[in-house]
């Protein structure tokens, strides 16, 4: 296997990156079915002015939001979730929402936490037991048995997926493993939300396949919609693999995750049409760029479109997240009306990967705002989507805390804890050369037997929480 160079940034550049937004709106599709999935039949209509339009009458979360900004107040909201449930979604790109971070938005950024900290906590990672490497729980008890009973929502179907690795993995690790899961918001939980809820979470990674499908970071054609293929809109093979692959060579084998995800999203749109509907999809460092995918196909095919001038909205809640596609995929899915809200810790290396230093960010544009230019490879670098909600902590003697999903969590619940001693090296030292260590050891591949770390699942997460460096909350619109 070829070697791969891993190059970490200098620490001048580490704390701070600048990014624009773009919001368009896209065709109207019909759709023709094959199979259990719509998949959508284009029109040639023209495709619509990408200018923000005016909202003429204020939701209650615009209007609170102009409150507190006339009145300097910064106070916590009593909006009604059930009334303001489009903006706290992102129908306007939370504007407004982020810098200060909203308390709606706030809560609701943890409650889908929380779905994806459920896929963690439901995981058997006993090698002893019958169950290893998928969940614990059937689907009817998984939340209550975690503690999530309370959560208004109900578990439909598990989602597995199969990467298709051409090496040889002892232990059966090919085979398709839990990776989440898909669930429906309960009649009680429509009248708080405002709407039924179609929520879908996955985990990051776990598994040796997992560990080399992330490191398969060259661009290819997603492809996902059979009448247009789209070949400017590419996205990283490795996850387009454990997207799309299938246990085909088994008699009984689970077919893709791809398929089972459409499938029962499918399934759940039909089951409740003509409701109020959303679909939110939440995951952690690779289960976000699963979630983006999967956002992308909803939209690509059509799913979600009511009729000819309705859509259900797709939102991703993505966690430490890294890059997905290229410009061509951000543009695309800005052009169908994706949503994105990446929560990232501005010390975590996962989030500047792949790409780290050949990305749409750093060879996008030069020139001012009326007068610019793109770099004509810029199209082939990855690129970030969606807005940006930044977080800045670090414990020099736990690197990995950087990508602890309950740190994430936790420091949202705890936005205003004290910074305490600071502990940067500023000559960049020590911090770069544990962080190497870190990554060098994640990524490592020469060995597949070893046992690589879970960095989201650090036993001293509460340690970390008390030695935070510079907590801060920024928002960056990419």
């Amino acid at each position: 296997m070829a070697s791969m160079n891993i190059h970490m940034p200098d620490t001048t550049n580490l704390n701070h990156v600048s990014f624009s937004e773009t919001t368009t709106t896209a065709p109207p599709l019909l759709s023709v079915c094959i199979g259990q999935v719509c998949l959508p039949k284009r029109t040639k209509l023209a495709t619509a002015s990408p200018t923000k339009q005016t909202v003429v009458i204020a939701s209650p979360v615009a209007n609170e939001v102009a409150a507190r900004a006339s009145s300097g107040s910064s106070t916590s909201t009593t909006t009604s979730l059930s009334q303001s449930w489009r903006e706290i979604q992102g129908s306007d790109n939370w504007e407004n929402l982020v810098d200060p971070l909203h308390p709606l938005l706030r809560q609701e950024i943890i409650r889908y936490g929380d779905f994806v900290k459920a896929c963690y906590c439901a995981f058997d990672l006993d090698p002893n037991s019958k169950r290893y490497l998928n969940c614990k729980y059937g689907k009817k008890n998984m939340l209550r048995e975690i503690g999530m009973e309370s959560s208004g929502y109900e578990v439909t179907k598990y989602i597995y997926a199969t990467p298709d690795i051409n090496i040889p993995i002892q232990n059966g690790e090919s085979c398709g493993r839990w990776i989440g899961y898909v669930a429906v918001a309960t009649d009680e939980a429509v009248k708080r939300l405002g709407r039924r809820d179609i929520i879908s979470t996955f985990r990051g990674t776990v598994t040796n396949p997992e560990w080399v499908a992330n490191l398969m970071s060259s661009l290819t054609p997603a492809r996902l919609d059979p009448h247009n293929e789209r070949p400017d809109v590419k996205v990283e093979s490795g996850f387009l693999s454990l997207y799309t692959s299938d246990e085909s060579d088994s008699k009984f084998g689970l077919g893709s995750c791809r398929e089972q995800l459409l499938s029962e999203v499918s399934r759940l749109l039909n089951k409740y049409k003509g409701e109020e509907l959303s679909i939110t999809l939440a995951g952690h460092s690779m289960g976000s760029s699963l979630a983006l995918l999967l956002a992308y196909d909803i939209t690509e095919l059509g799913l979600n479109r009511v009729n000819s001038s309705t859509k259900t909205p797709v939102t991703v809640f993505s966690f430490g997240g890294p890059r997905v596609g290229n410009s061509g995929f951000k543009r695309r899915c800005e052009e169908l009306g994706v949503k994105v809200l990446r929560i990232v810790n501005v010390n975590d290396p996962i989030t500047k990967m792949p790409g780290m230093v050949f990305n749409h960010e750093n060879f996008r544009v030069l020139g001012s705002e009326r007068l610019s230019f793109e770099f004509p490879w810029s199209c082939s670098c990855y690129a970030h989507v969606g807005v940006e909600l930044v977080l800045d902590f670090f414990n020099m003697q736990n690197p990995s805390c950087v990508h602890d999903l309950g740190t994430y969590i936790s420091l949202l619940k705890c936005p205003k804890r004290p910074s305490m001693e600071i502990q940067r090296d500023y000559e960049g030292g020590e911090f770069v050369n544990k962080a190497k260590q870190w990554l060098a050891n994640m990524m490592s591949v020469q060995n597949l037997n070893l046992t690589l770390p879970n960095p989201w699942r650090s036993s001293s997460t509460a340690a970390a929480e008390s030695k935070m460096v510079n907590l801060q909350v920024q928002s960056q619109r990419t």
